[in-house]
């Protein structure tokens, strides 16, 4: 089942109406709900719109646009493929960037395109000539009659990147789900043999959950699961290793890890601050045993992906 979350799709749809139209970018924590919302939006947009996992297919520029070219029901006329002498990453770069702004529907009109993890466009900015890869969509972006929405799971590194973005760029927090919208995402789950019973349970798996739709869903299949309407026991079964609430925990955690710098220092602080919190930084800096500088940086590196 597909979260409905009426208020944000409508003002996701107000801003792609806009003239020009703007580009709404849903910031939201692991298990928000993002890519639902992408999926209910190109039910409600129909065809003519193309969903872009940007995370799963951002490799190398060129295969990049490899996956983008052949994945998508768009086309670009090769009138407009540009002919250049560049270094094959920086043309392959600069074919994405014409797609984008200029691909089309089979009868010409133009397309909306849903930009899952839009952000992973960065890794590109490690090729030779690519410095500033990120700059460059962002204007491609904003210079297309093409309609674009993005995702992001950083909220931090988001704020940060976009600080000098185009004023086209509308920022759209996914907010956890309200108790009446868990509610109804729980219908289909058969809790509880009465309305009352089933309220109350909504109310618990809400406050457990924090209103995460995947989580909720999880533990809401681990209650039925156990048949007792129990979902505290739930819950425990759910965090046992390798139980599904604990994978998508980790993953979670594991990803945001691995897109940081200094991927064994930074958990080695996680470990700290678990064990104690609030600590200074001299003292985080002392049972790391690094200078308080360098800590400084890691510190930084742990916010800039949402760890603290």
């Amino acid at each position: 089942m597909l979260t409905e979350r009426t208020t944000i799709e409508q003002r996701v749809l107000t801003a792609l109406a806009a003239t020009p139209p703007r580009i709404p970018v849903l910031i939201g924590s692991c298990g928000s709900g993002r890519t639902t919302m992408l999926h209910r939006l190109r039910e409600r947009l129909g065809p003519g719109t193309e969903h872009v996992d940007v995370e799963r297919i951002a490799t190398t520029p060129e295969g990049f646009l490899e996956s983008v070219t052949e994945s998508t029901h768009c086309h670009l006329r090769k009138s407009l493929l540009p002919d250049t002498d560049s270094p094959p990453a920086r043309a392959a770069f600069d074919r994405v960037c014409d797609f984008f702004e200029h691909a089309r529907n089979d009868d010409g009109t133009n397309v909306t395109f849903l930009l899952d993890e839009a952000l992973d466009v960065r890794i590109f900015e490690s090729f030779p000539g690519l410095r500033g890869a990120l700059r460059e969509f962002w204007r491609t972006l904003c210079e297309s009659p093409n309609r674009f929405v993005l995702t992001t799971r950083f909220v931090a590194r988001s704020l940060r990147l976009f600080r000098e973005a185009p004023e086209r760029f509308e920022f759209v927090r996914i907010p956890p789900l309200t108790l009446a919208e868990a509610t109804m995402t729980l219908t289909d789950f058969d809790l509880g043999n009465t309305n009352e019973e089933r309220l109350e349970l909504s109310r618990i798996l809400h406050a457990l959950t924090d209103g995460r739709p995947l989580y909720l869903q999880l533990l809401a299949h681990g209650t039925a699961a156990l048949g007792r309407g129990d979902p505290v026991s739930a819950l425990a079964a759910q965090l046992a290793p390798g139980a599904p609430l604990s994978m998508a925990c980790r993953f979670s955690y594991e990803l945001r890890l691995h897109r940081a710098r200094g991927h064994g220092a930074l958990k080695g602080i996680l470990k700290i601050l678990s064990m104690k919190e609030p600590l200074t930084l001299t003292e985080i800096a002392r049972r790391l045993g690094r200078t308080p500088g360098s800590t400084k940086d890691y510190l930084s590196w742990l916010e800039d992906v949402d760890l603290i």
